[in-house]
């Protein structure tokens, strides 16, 4: 579930503020762009090109689908928020997107009583037999995560692999941020198909002063260690992130003609030398 904001890589210079379809050309301009700054596009542009060879019926089906869902997703916008104190007004989602609660999950009635230590180990131990990355973060932490959310809407993560690097799209969506493959954006545009859903649970903030966190991916695309490296990754830009972080989220969300992929692969490498 991408948001049309990613078009913004491909707009002409000093069209910054305004959201836009991707032309033909533009699409082709961005593909130049990648081919030039990411040396694992290679890798893939046979599979890309496989991919853009749907059926015209498939392609229509998908952009109804769309659209459908867009109608939905602004309606929501419009009562939900990221704060972490205001569950109820996410709550308030059709059924067709309806927010994901905790109480879908483990039932709060069983654990209300119990501290927040106690709710953290049941939490991890749920969940460690699971095809998930689950973390417990303070409601402060999370509040930033929430406000940055807000700012920076869209951004791009750079994941480690055999042969260099492939780049993961991440949208923020009220308490939820979809991954997916920059390659599978490629060839999909907004109907690509995710690597990886994290959720926020925010119910506990008050009461416990913890959000509990779960991130469920698939297999197929990405494996346990590199779904911990995007959880990682979205907390070192999203939660106090250092200037060189914040920078890179503006120039993403605010320059987009002035963004370079190997900025992010720079900022990753200094970790894993220190």
């Amino acid at each position: 579930m991408l948001h049309r904001s990613l078009s913004r890589l491909v707009r002409l210079r000093g069209a910054a503020s305004r959201l836009v379809h991707t032309s033909p050309q533009m699409a082709e301009e961005f593909v130049e762009k990648l081919k030039q700054e990411n040396p694992y596009y290679s890798k893939y542009a046979g599979k890309i090109s496989k991919l853009q060879e749907v059926s015209a019926e498939e392609l229509e089906r998908r952009v109804e689908l769309k659209n459908r869902k867009d109608k939905v997703e602004r309606d929501v916008a419009a009562s939900s928020s990221f704060s972490a104190t205001q569950p109820k007004a996410a709550a308030t989602a059709p059924a067709a997107v309806r927010t994901k609660m905790l109480d879908d999950v483990i039932k709060l009635d069983l654990i209300r009583d119990k501290s927040s230590e106690e709710i953290g180990r049941i939490w991890t131990q749920f969940f460690q037999t699971k095809d998930s990355v689950s973390a417990i973060i303070p409601a402060d932490q999370y509040r930033e995560i929430a406000d940055n959310a807000q700012k920076y809407p869209t951004f791009l993560f750079p994941l480690p692999r055999e042969q260099g690097y492939e780049f993961v799209v991440a949208q923020c969506a009220g308490t939820e941020v979809h991954f997916t493959p920059l390659i599978n954006y490629q060839a999909y545009k907004e109907n690509a198909p995710e690597c990886m859903t994290m959720v926020h649970y925010t119910e506990l903030a008050e009461d416990k002063g913890i959000v509990l966190m779960t991130s469920e991916y698939d297999k197929s695309i990405i494996n346990a260690r590199e779904a911990q490296c995007l959880a990682n990754e979205l907390q070192l830009y999203y939660c106090r992130p250092d200037e060189r972080r914040r920078h890179l989220l503006e120039q993403f969300t605010t320059r987009p003609d002035q963004f370079r992929y190997q900025d992010l692969v720079t900022v990753l490498e200094d970790i894993q030398l220190s």
